[in-house]
């Protein structure tokens, strides 16, 4: 049988009538909305996979170069093996900042600043937080870091991820592209790299055991499509009723 979701749809559909669509553009609206939604069914998007350098291009015009054995590359690859192991060397000492923090993801952001502030000082090369369309420097969203080799002229993508030893085969969804367009912070032709950094996932005593750089031209993505509400949606204007607990 049919998903009641497919199901619906006609029913919903036969019974808005065209009269009554013309007469009341709200109904029309919905009944638009409900055909893209029939027509996003129909997709099975998710049950397919898009190579990410298609998607990239799609969404910015720019190119997803392959990693190769230029020397440009090659003095980029090298130059981030090099400041990961330092990197790892100052956030695995035992006065750590890391240590501090209530969850591993939090990490992140020292990880970044770190590989940020030793590829800045590497001869040759410069390091920024990646600008968007609209010029702003923002730090959230793909990628993290945007590495210039100034000899060529080059430009490389970084983004640092978390990974905890043992879970490099997780089917749980990990990287996230979401293009927006005054965001969009894609505005090169240019590698893209993740580097997956190893912790051992003792919570409040991580040790960071190694990394794997990856080359994302040979990723392959999915789209989840959800529909979704925040706070404010759910509990502005919908709230039937509200109580408190006696204190």
């Amino acid at each position: 049988m049919a998903p009641l979701q497919t199901r619906l749809i006609p029913v919903l559909l036969w019974m808005i009538s065209p009269a009554a669509l013309a007469a009341d553009p709200a109904r029309q609206d919905a009944a638009d909305d409900v055909a893209l939604v029939r027509s996003l069914l129909g997709e099975n998007l998710s049950d397919r996979t898009f190579a990410f350098p298609t998607i990239a291009e799609a969404c910015s015009g720019r190119k997803v170069l392959p990693l190769t054995g230029d020397p440009a590359h090659q003095r980029v690859t090298s130059a981030i093996h090099k400041v990961l192991r330092e990197t790892l060397d100052e956030l695995n000492l035992a006065d750590s900042p890391v240590r501090k923090l209530r969850r591993i993801n939090e990490a992140s952001r020292f990880f970044e600043d770190g590989i940020l502030a030793r590829l800045n000082r590497t001869p040759g090369l410069r390091c920024e937080v990646p600008p968007t369309r609209s010029g702003e420097h923002q730090r959230s969203g793909y990628p993290d870091l945007r590495i210039t080799d100034t000899a060529s002229g080059l430009i490389f993508y970084l983004d640092p991820k978390l990974v905890e030893q043992g879970s490099a085969d997780s089917t749980f969804r990990t990287f996230y592209f979401e293009p927006k367009n005054e965001t969009l912070k894609i505005t090169d032709d240019a590698v893209h790299l993740l580097v997956g950094i190893e912790h051992d996932g003792k919570d409040q005593q991580w040790t960071f055991t190694g990394w794997r750089l990856v080359d994302l031209s040979t990723l392959r993505v999915r789209l989840k499509a959800e529909f979704q509400a925040s706070n404010a949606d759910l509990y502005g204007k919908s709230v039937l009723s509200s109580g408190e607990m006696p204190r």
